[in-house]
């Protein structure tokens, strides 16, 4: 009998440990955030100096246009161009969850003039956002962000960035503009950080939109208890020289 005790003590430790792991796994795949990371040029010099194009422009040559580039990169890693949302939700299934979704849809130019960014015009594709929820993206095309009807967000610069009278490693700056999004037109500042590696240069930046500022209804469901109000565009746009 004492054997006996003894073995149904193991087992029921070990049964005990099982359903800790177990808990501990669930409690792992259901409460974690693994949004990726927000925009920052550390990641972008990265791509830079993966993939620069080894052709170096003389000294205070960055003058004249530089157009978007989607070549560089690749979007799968986010390491490539792209464009698009960050905000917090309250899931029924999981509590607090940061939803990301990012297109590599992104056209545009922006023009350098001595020691000023005089133009920056960017379109971004809304229809083409991704995120890790397909029922998410669906939801965008008729609520929210309603792309089906409004399928363009539209940045334009409007007062010149200075830039430093020698560039180094990184420039940080603040870009003042207009941000259309959900046929709304609002005036933003945005913060940037921007690089250069030859003829390539890299811009990312990220600025926090209201969005009921743009008439933007938060889609909420059976699933989705609740979505701030207060979010965030940001971008990662890599630059050729034309």
């Amino acid at each position: 009998m004492a054997r006996s005790r003894k073995t149904l003590g193991i087992l029921a430790g070990t049964a005990v440990l099982i359903l800790a792991i177990v808990g501990f796994g669930a409690w792992w795949f259901f409460i974690r955030d693994d949004a990726p990371e927000s925009a920052n040029l550390s990641d972008a010099q990265k791509t830079l100096d993966e993939q620069s194009s080894g052709s170096d422009d003389p000294a205070g040559s960055v003058d004249g246009a530089w157009n978007v580039d989607t070549t560089v990169g690749s979007f799968s890693d986010f390491s490539s161009t792209w464009a698009g949302y960050r905000v917090k939700e309250q899931l029924a299934s999981i509590g607090a969850n940061t939803a990301v979704g990012r297109t590599p849809n992104v056209s545009g130019s922006m023009t350098v003039d001595g020691n000023q960014v005089t133009a920056v015009d960017v379109d971004v594709d809304l229809t083409t956002l991704e995120s890790d929820s397909g029922q998410r993206d669906a939801a965008m095309h008729g609520r929210g962000l309603q792309s089906d009807q409004f399928p363009k967000a539209t940045f334009k610069l409007t007062e010149p960035i200075q830039l430093p009278d020698s560039i180094g490693d990184s420039v940080t700056a603040t870009a003042t503009g207009e941000l259309t999004i959900h046929g709304v037109t609002k005036p933003v500042t945005v913060d940037v950080q921007a690089d250069v590696s030859g003829t390539t240069a890299a811009v990312v930046g990220q600025a926090p939109i209201a969005l009921s500022d743009y008439g933007i209804d938060a889609p909420t469901g059976f699933s989705v208890l609740s979505i701030d109000d207060q979010g965030t565009f940001e971008f990662q746009i890599f630059f050729s020289k034309s």
